[in-house]
């Protein structure tokens, strides 16, 4: 590496740890793709009796083990009782001791969405009044933050070095066939390889502890790495394991058995099949993640999981290549340069990536999406915007290397003339006496820095017989060496080429933050969710009565029946909410808050402590989103359960309740 190579390298090495490090620093066990909806007893509830269970409703269903739902008094001892059980649909349960005494008590809850990304979190409800309790409520799992740090950044190295394998292999077999005998390239596909495998294991290792306990010390417990074997995630990281294997076959006959092809005929066919096989390996690879993680769950799976593998192979053919023409434009020998129907060929693939990502990008960013707002409202859309942002710059970067590509083409014609008019001139033009240069181009010269092992035998061999053949054989290795120099140096000098190596340098430091922010954006919580979770919660902690001058009774209660258009809200309004006559209305919205029609809604009351009801009630629809009842009979006040049955589908129902205090 030269001197003034090895300070560019040296600070895009080091801006890729800082990207990494900043991006990364926040992406703790907390990060979540699933988010809680609802709760009974509801967030700082006051509730007058000790309920018999207590149950979560989640956005997406989750895994759970038998510590996901705890329940802790006051002294932080648990009085929950038994394993939590899916009670229905998205709700999960747990029961609790009987007769509790009065005081604050905290529900902890760390479950693993359907994404595969972790849940944790806290929350408190009071029987009787309000205490003081020891219990800390932070809302996270209790972990040092190492684990999931770790997790990160393993994750940032396995797109990386996916990336970097496939890119590489690509820009070899399709822009620059002669570059595979190169080792600078064939080392830099090679490190993709082993830093795939290295995270791979890595994450495997660290999944128990990153779901779990998130302690530092459960990372090589054997118990939990087998329980992460019989996920969704540690089949995908298995499956992609035993695809590194065949991987490493492919690089082995890449920079091997077809480097060493002579005849035209036989390294077309063996380019053609070691393309289908590379496209094969890297879909594997790629689907390893769409299989496990955003795109696997939500709107569409089906066709967003086949539009994930196209994304990521998009993305590793344009900056995996891109890192590849980066090594060959910088360390390439001076006998081996890049040619520009290379830099051309690879200028096409990366122009037909880009329109690839920007088609495949759209429909990912409305699918997790889903709102012009979440753009600016969550997280994940401020993320993407600054990926959109980066991608602008790079792909503008990446026009100047176009600019500069096709000046390189312009320039090649009167670079060849020139250079076979100094042939011409110097071929007759030798001093007597001294020993003709050989073309450091030349298959059969050695290159400068190539050992010179062969022809310092063949000098020995020689020199008992022609005296002289010794020294006319090192001589020869000079000329050879200067002229390599001096075809490296006119080659540095190029100024198409030195515009050329700077843009892709800057491009390739552009990509090294972008991947770093789509890391981050793979672990947040996509918008579309965050932002009906949002609302549900709202709703969720406006469930209690609102005791206005009217007072009247306002009960929202989150639903999802599970088929397509089947999550909701559905308002329960009581007026005036007291023993004798009321009225009724109920509305269905959407989780965005527009109302919509359903087949079929219907309420029940139930008043378990005096064994009385249900009570059906079956209102009459009004308008769109709209029921109303009139002359509801309450017959004797208390803590009513209001059961509210909807019906999104001819197959799709479900009943959601909720208890409110009437008279």
């Amino acid at each position: 590496m030269t001197p003034t190579i090895a300070p560019r390298v040296r600070t895009l090495v080091l801006l890729l740890l800082a990207a990494a490090c900043a991006l990364l620093a926040g992406a703790g066990p907390a990060s979540a793709h699933a988010a809680v909806t609802g709760s009974d007893p509801g967030q700082g509830a006051v509730v007058d009796k000790a309920p018999a269970r207590i149950s979560l409703t989640f956005s997406e269903q989750v895994a759970m083990s038998d510590d996901s739902l705890r329940v802790l008094d006051p002294e932080g001892k648990r009085v929950d009782t038994g394993k939590p059980s899916n009670v229905s649909g998205t709700t999960y349960a747990v029961p609790l001791h009987s007769g509790l005494p009065d005081g604050t008590y905290t529900v902890a809850y760390q479950v693993v969405s359907a994404d595969s990304h972790p849940v944790a979190g806290a929350y408190t409800f009071s029987i009787g009044a309000p205490s003081k309790t020891s219990v800390s409520v932070s809302g996270e799992s209790a972990d040092d933050g190492v684990v999931g740090w770790l997790y990160g950044f393993g994750r940032y190295v396995s797109y990386a070095g996916f990336i970097v394998m496939a890119g590489g292999a690509a820009f070899v077999l399709a822009c620059w066939q002669r570059g595979s005998g190169v080792r600078p390239v064939q080392r830099f596909v090679v490190s993709g390889w082993v830093a795939l495998t290295a995270s791979t294991l890595a994450l495997l290792l660290l999944r128990g502890s990153f779901t779990g306990s998130g302690k530092v010390s459960d990372i090589f417990d054997l118990s939990l790495l087998g329980q992460v074997l019989q996920t969704k995630s540690g089949a995908a990281l298995v499956s992609r394991l035993l695809l590194l294997a065949a991987a490493a076959l492919f690089i082995a006959v890449l920079f091997g058995a077809y480097d060493k092809r002579e005849d035209a005929q036989e390294k077309r066919d063996l380019t053609f099949g070691l393309s289908v096989g590379g496209v094969v390996v890297a879909a594997g690879l790629a689907a390893s993640w769409a299989m496990s993680e955003h795109a696997s769950v939500g709107l569409q799976a089906g066709i967003a999981m086949p539009v994930d593998v196209i994304h990521l192979l998009a993305v590793a053919a344009w900056l995996g290549g891109l890192g590849a023409l980066l090594v060959a434009l910088y360390r390439a020998p001076a006998d081996t340069p890049v040619d520009r129907p290379a830099v051309r060929r690879f200028s096409h693939i990366a122009f037909g990536s880009v329109l690839t990502l920007i088609a495949t990008g759209t429909y990912q960013s409305w699918r997790q999406l889903g709102s012009w707002s979440a753009f600016t409202d969550t997280r994940y859309g401020q993320l993407l915007l600054a990926k959109i942002g980066l991608v602008v710059v790079m792909v503008g970067v990446a026009w100047i290397s176009r600019r500069w590509t096709g000046r390189l083409a312009e320039a090649a014609p009167v670079e060849a003339a020139a250079v076979r008019e100094k042939e011409r001139v110097g071929a007759g033009a030798e001093p007597a006496g001294d020993v003709a240069p050989t073309d450091a181009g030349d298959k059969d010269s050695p290159a400068a820095g190539e050992s010179d092992l062969d022809t310092d035998s063949d000098s020995d061999s020689d020199s008992a017989e022609h005296p002289g053949a010794e020294r006319a054989a090192q001589l020869a290795r000079q000329q050879a060496a200067r002229d390599a120099a001096r075809q490296k140096r006119m080659r540095d000098a190029d100024p198409n080429r030195f515009g050329l190596r700077r843009s892709v340098l800057a491009e390739a430091g552009i990509a090294v933050v972008l991947l770093a922010v789509t890391t981050v954006l793979t672990q947040t919580e996509p918008g579309r969710t965050e932002q009906e979770a949002k609302a549900a919660s709202s709703a969720s902690s406006s469930a209690s009565s609102d005791t206005g001058a009217s007072g009247a009774l306002t009960l929202n209660m989150p639903f999802d029946t599970g088929g397509e258009d089947g999550k909701g809200i559905v308002t329960i309004d009581i007026d005036p909410a007291r023993v004798g006559d009321n009225e009724m209305h109920v509305f269905v919205e959407r989780p965005n808050g527009r109302a919509f029609d359903i087949p079929e809604v219907k309420v029940e009351f139930t008043l378990k402590a005096k064994d009385i009801g249900p009570l059906p009630v079956v209102p009459d629809h009004i308008a769109t989103g709209h029921w109303s009842a009139n002359g509801v009979q309450i017959p004797m006040a208390g803590d009513w359960q209001v059961d509210v049955t909807v019906r999104t589908s001819d197959i799709d129902e479900v009943t959601v309740s909720k208890n409110a205090q009437i008279g």
